[in-house]
C-alpha cells in the first residue's frame, strides 16, 4: 500500500505557509564559501522566505571580510550559520572563474539595498534602519521612501559608540526592534560590529532577515560618493574609495588587500590546474 503524502500544515487562518527555499549552492573560494546566486535570485530568497515566516542572516562577503573567514577561525565561526552568503566584490568574480566554478555575478550589498527595498514595498513587508554615522538613517529612510512608493520603515537607529559593550544599549535596539517587529532590518554598522550585533539579535527575532550593509546607507544619502558603474565593473571601486579617505583605507587596501586578492587569484588558478590533473 502506498504511502500518504504527508500535507503542509495550515497557517493561522487556514492558509497553508509555502514552504521556505532551498539554500543555494556553495561554491568555494580558498577555503571560504559563498552562494552562487544571481542579486535577483537573492531578492526572491529572503521574499520567499519571509512568506514562509523563516528569517535569515545575509553576510556580503568582499575581499575584506573574505580575509577575515580566512585568517580570522572566530569571526569564521561566528558568521557559519548565515543564511545567505553574497559575492560582494570582484576578486570574488574572478576567483570563482578562475577556479573554474564561476559564480553569476557580482551581489554588492550597497546594490541589494535598493533591490530589498523595492521588494519589500512590493510585497508589503517593513525595514528598519539600524546604524549608519548621526542622523544617517533617517535621511536614508526619507530617500527609500520616496523613491519606493508604499516602502515602510518602521524604525531607524544609530547606536552610540561603544553600545555593544553597554547593556542598557543593547536592550534598547532590541526593545525597539521587537517594537517595530519589521521583516527586514538593514544593519550598517561595519564588519565586524555588525554581524556580531546580528549574531544576538536573529535569535530574538526568528522570523526577521538581517542584512549587514556596512556603510551602505552613506551610499544611499549620498554622504559618501560611490564609484561610477564603469569603476565598479572592473573592480577598481576600492581605489575610488580610497581617494575619499586615504588615513582610513590605506593600511586595509594597500597592505592587506592588493597582496591578498593576488594570492587569492594565484590559488584559484592553482585550484583548477589540480582539477584538471586529476580528471581521468
Amino acid at each position: 500500500m502506498g504511502q500518504i503524502a504527508q500535507q503542509p500544515a495550515p497557517a493561522v487562518g487556514g492558509v497553508t505557509n509555502p514552504a521556505p527555499p532551498a539554500e543555494p549552492e556553495r561554491v568555494n573560494i580558498v577555503g571560504a564559501w559563498v552562494h552562487r546566486v544571481t542579486m535577483d535570485e537573492a531578492v526572491d530568497h529572503i521574499a520567499r522566505a519571509l512568506d514562509a515566516g523563516k528569517g535569515g542572516w545575509v553576510v556580503t562577503p568582499n575581499l575584506d571580510i573574505l580575509h577575515k573567514l580566512t585568517h580570522d577561525k572566530s569571526f569564521a565561526k561566528l558568521v557559519e550559520p548565515s543564511s545567505l552568503r553574497l559575492a560582494d566584490g570582484m576578486p570574488l568574480i574572478w576567483a570563482s572563474k578562475l577556479s573554474g566554478n564561476p559564480l553569476p555575478e557580482r551581489v554588492a550589498g550597497s546594490d541589494l539595498v535598493w533591490n530589498i527595498c523595492k521588494r519589500a514595498a512590493r510585497d508589503n513587508r517593513s525595514v528598519y534602519l539600524l546604524g549608519g554615522d548621526e542622523g544617517i538613517a533617517e535621511q536614508a529612510k526619507t530617500v527609500l521612501e520616496e523613491k519606493y512608493e508604499g516602502l515602510r520603515v518602521v524604525g531607524t537607529h544609530c547606536p552610540p559608540f561603544g553600545f555593544e559593550k553597554n547593556e542598557q544599549e543593547m536592550d534598547k535596539i532590541t526593545s525597539d526592534l521587537q517594537r517595530t517587529d519589521p521583516d527586514i532590518v538593514l544593519v550598517a554598522l561595519g564588519c565586524p560590529k555588525q554581524e556580531r550585533l546580528i549574531e544576538v539579535l536573529r535569535h530574538k527575532m526568528p522570523s526577521t532577515w538581517f542584512l549587514g550593509i556596512g556603510i551602505s546607507l552613506s551610499f544611499v544619502t549620498g554622504d559618501v560618493k560611490r564609484a561610477p558603474a564603469w569603476c565598479r565593473k572592473i573592480g577598481l571601486e576600492w581605489a575610488h574609495r580610497l581617494l575619499q579617505e586615504p588615513k582610513r583605507l590605506a593600511h586595509r587596501y594597500l597592505v592587506i588587500g592588493i597582496p591578498f586578492a593576488l594570492k587569492v587569484l594565484i590559488s584559484s588558478i592553482s585550484t583548477r590546474i589540480r582539477g584538471s590533473s586529476a580528471s581521468p
